[in-house]
Formats: C-alpha cells, structure tokens, sequence
C-alpha cells in the first residue's frame, strides 16, 4: 500500500488571521502542512526589514506545531530582478531575513520564483532573454549563498512567463548555482500555457527526469485552456492529468508535502477529497 498523501494549503488562502486561529483553521480541514506567506497570512504582522526576530518566529512556528500543522515552507515570493537596484536589494535582504530565522519558524525551505524585469512580477518578453537569466542568476546564488550560512534551503518555482518557465531553463539554473542548498517547489501547472497545455504529460515527465530528485515540494491546483487562454482552477475541476503527477509524486518523493493553491475555505474540503480519492 502506498504512502498516504500528505496534504497541505497556503495558510493565506484560509484567511488573515492569527496564528493559533489560522493554523486551527488549517488543522480542522484536515491538512498537515502548510506555506506561509507571513505578510499574507498573519494578521497584525506589518512585514518589512527589520522586523523579523527569533522570539517572533518562535512563537508562529508553536502555535502551528500545536495544531500539529508542519510550515513545510516559508512563502518570501519577492522578485529577485526587479529593475531598481536599490528595491531589488532591499527584497533580497528581506528573503534572507526569512532564511536566518527559518528554523526557529520549525522550517527549513523558504521559497521564491525566479524573476520579471517588470515590477509588479507582470509577464515581459525580456523575461525569456539571456540578460534576464543572468541577473536572476546572480539574485539567487546571492541567496543560496545565506541559506548555506544557516543551513537551510532556497526552493525556487518554475512560471512559463518569468525568467525560468521551462524544465530545461530550471536545470540550468540548479546547474549554474551548484549548491545542494537550492532546490525545486514543482508546481506542474505553472508550466502549462494556452499554447503547450497539450504536451502537459511530456513537461511533467520531463520535470522529473532533468531534476526531480531535487523537488521538495509540490503545489496542486488546477487549469482549463479557454478561448486562447489558460486559467487556473482548484484541484480537480479541471485538465491537469493528476494521475500522472500523483504517480510520479508518489514512486519518487513519497511522503512530500503537497500544498493546495487556488483554494478557497469552501473549496479545501473538495479539493482534499478529490486527492484522497486518487490514493486507491
């Protein structure tokens, strides 16, 4: 018999709340496991430089441990190119703020994706040029480069629009930065487009084949491609071939957390219960 799934969601997704209240919320659905986007999920907390300290995570980090919900990863979705430089650094150093103070959260990954020259993390055509993959490059080896320091891990997301958006651009990435302390946050949808939607099974397989050996976790939702469009969906209410991803998930990382996106309070339960069906 296979290893149950170990289901988890973005605590943003059940709300701003308070600690205890956000991780009993998570805890009564259910769930394991959860990504925390501290300036998303935790009401009160004015997230800017600075702020954050041991005593502070400590006590975010227990009232999650208390509910029995592991934080399997800390959200720090910054943009790693954003085109000032004085912004770009001042995003950086807030991602290794995160890194120093992972552990006493009672976590280990903290996670970002990999870059648009625009901004606000819009879609750019630059995005997909050599000048863009070198300046994301730069930003996240800086960051390995502080997680090897305190010994935990950056997981970076692969995005069809932004600087990494294709498995083979994600191998090069792990390949340029070489450090063990960088790993993958697979979310098989965010390398679906409109336009590869239906060479689906091939991108999941290739993810698996080029680097699946350094995914640490999974990110469910789902997507529908209508009119020229593709558009994202809760699990199961839409085109993903889940019974491949869940295959592959299961044969080569047993037990990992899988976060649910694209959820909502009253959509987790539907969600959970279409993944729990896909273990018979």
């Amino acid at each position: 018999m296979s290893m149950p799934l170990r289901l988890g969601v973005r605590a943003h997704d059940c709300g701003r709340l308070g600690a205890q209240e956000l991780a009993a919320k998570i805890a009564a659905a259910g769930l394991v496991c959860t990504q925390l986007a501290l300036g998303k999920a935790i009401a009160g907390l004015d997230l800017k430089p600075g702020v954050l300290n041991p005593g502070l995570a400590f006590d975010i980090g227990q009232a999650f441990a208390r509910h029995g919900v592991q934080i399997a990863v800390l959200g720090c979705y910054i943009n790693p190119i954003h085109p000032d430089p004085a912004t770009r650094a001042a995003l950086l150093g807030l991602f290794k703020e995160h890194l120093r103070f992972a552990r006493d959260f009672g976590c280990g990954l903290v996670a970002l994706e990999t870059g648009s020259v625009n901004a606000d993390y819009s879609p750019h055509p630059d995005n997909h040029g050599e000048a863009a993959f070198q300046t994301s490059l730069a930003s996240i080896a800086e960051l390995v480069a502080e997680a090897e320091k305190f010994g935990v891990l950056v997981g970076i997301e692969a995005v069809t629009s932004h600087v990494v958006s294709t498995p083979a651009k994600m191998r090069r990435m792990l390949d340029a930065v070489a450090s063990n302390n960088l790993q993958v946050v697979f979310d098989p949808v965010n390398l679906l487009s409109a336009e590869n939607c239906p060479a689906q099974d091939r991108i999941v397989q290739e993810s698996f084949d080029l680097w699946g050996d350094r995914i640490v976790a999974v990110h469910a939702k789902d997507f529908v491609c209508e009119n020229g469009t593709l558009q994202f969906r809760p699990v199961g209410r839409g085109q993903l071939n889940h019974d491949l991803v869940l295959d592959l998930v299961r044969r080569h990382k047993p037990g990992i957390s899988i976060l649910l996106e694209e959820t909502t309070p009253q959509t987790v339960a539907e969600c959970v219960e279409f993944l729990r069906g896909k273990q018979s």
